[in-house]
């Protein structure tokens, strides 16, 4: 297990479609999928993409509870329009936060590390996530998804402002 260095906002990987995971099964890809949750952690993000550690694959890592869960080549379908408001921050873009809208439930499918369907819906924070890291794969940021940027800037000052908790 290795602890990945995290692609900033500015590097090209982060703005590029992702391509698909041939094989799911490959211990490469097991590898990647444990060197991401274990970074993830260590960085104290919700999710993480592939494409934020320079690796150009469609998949994905998110905290599920106490767990990591991972989607590969995952489809994600929106199940509300997106337009429930949140605030978010990205291990690519560290030390700012905005306030997001996003679709309050998805629908999601993909493989996991043993090449095995996975299939359901999220809603809420977890619905979020998803969304968020599978724009990542898509080379989509979120800045690029908000409309009112009064509703973004630092988190330590956006914290003094009582805007937003220090970690939201």
């Amino acid at each position: 297990m290795a602890i990945l260095k995290i692609a900033r906002m500015g590097h090209p990987v982060l703005l590029r479609r992702a391509e698909p995971v041939a094989d799911p099964t490959d211990p490469e890809i097991r590898r990647l999928v444990t060197d991401m949750a274990e970074t993830m952690l260590d960085a104290g993000g919700l999710g993480l993409a592939a494409p934020q550690v320079y690796v150009p694959l469609r998949l994905f890592v998110w905290r599920n509870g106490e767990e990591v869960a991972a989607l590969i080549n995952p489809e994600i379908d929106l199940l509300d329009p997106p337009d429930t408001a949140g605030w978010e921050g990205c291990l690519s873009i560290p030390g700012l936060r905005a306030n997001v809208p996003r679709s309050a439930r998805v629908a999601f499918r993909g493989l996991d590390v043993n090449g095995g369907p996975v299939a359901g819906e999220a809603e809420g924070m977890l619905a979020r996530i998803m969304q968020h890291e599978n724009d990542h794969l898509d080379g989509v940021l979120y800045p690029m998804r908000m409309s009112d940027f009064t509703l973004f800037g630092f988190t330590e000052e956006l914290a003094r402002a009582g805007t937003v908790e220090p970690r939201a």
